[in-house]
């Protein structure tokens, strides 16, 4: 069979050489600036944040009431459970907005570095040693958020019985918080 014969009929096809070559500029240096008008934006509820501002600053406007939810819906859960267990008080102190920040920025980054286990990643032994996990947060203080992270009052529990049960009403809160606080800006 030649070279340019595909073996299906016989019909001969023509082989294209293609070379890559360098574009003549940089390409990664080429900042466009944006000209169009401002339609949807919303200045009066952000009015405060300007280019001098940090990322974070920026992502504080969208999730600070989400990451407080977490925070008071982790706590009562945990006294919840608790006061069930008649042993006297907490243990482990309440959450904190700084905790559940930590907490969900090491979830986060988990995914970049994926272990067999979730204390691998507090492991000290030097195969696997990553002083970012023990020095963020200690492994039974995540634990202890992992364990009690909840987003819902379990005292508002509908009746399953009910025709217009919401399957999703432990998580209802979070997609009604967000859209509320994405529809601001």
């Amino acid at each position: 069979m030649d070279a340019g014969e595909n073996g299906t009929g016989g019909q001969s096809q023509q082989l294209i050489t293609l070379q890559w070559t360098r574009p003549s500029c940089d390409q990664s240096s080429v900042a466009h600036t944006y000209t169009g008008d401002l339609r949807g934006n919303k200045d009066n509820e952000a009015s405060h944040i300007n280019d001098g501002f940090s990322p974070f600053s920026v992502f504080l406007l969208y999730f600070a009431e989400f990451i407080t939810l977490l925070v008071v819906e982790t706590n009562r859960y945990y006294h919840d459970y608790i006061d069930r267990l008649d042993d006297g008080p907490s243990p482990e102190p309440d959450v904190t907005d700084a905790d559940m920040f930590v907490f969900q920025a090491l979830t986060i980054q988990m995914e970049h570095d994926v272990r067999d286990k979730l204390t691998d990643y507090w492991e000290r032994g030097d195969q696997l040693y990553t002083p970012f996990y023990g020095t963020m947060m200690k492994l039974d203080r995540y634990l202890h958020i992992l364990r009690y992270l909840h987003v819902t009052d379990n005292r508002n529990k509908p009746d399953r019985t009910d025709e217009n049960f919401d399957r999703q009403w432990k998580i209802r809160d979070l997609p009604e918080i967000l859209n509320d606080t994405f529809s601001k800006f």
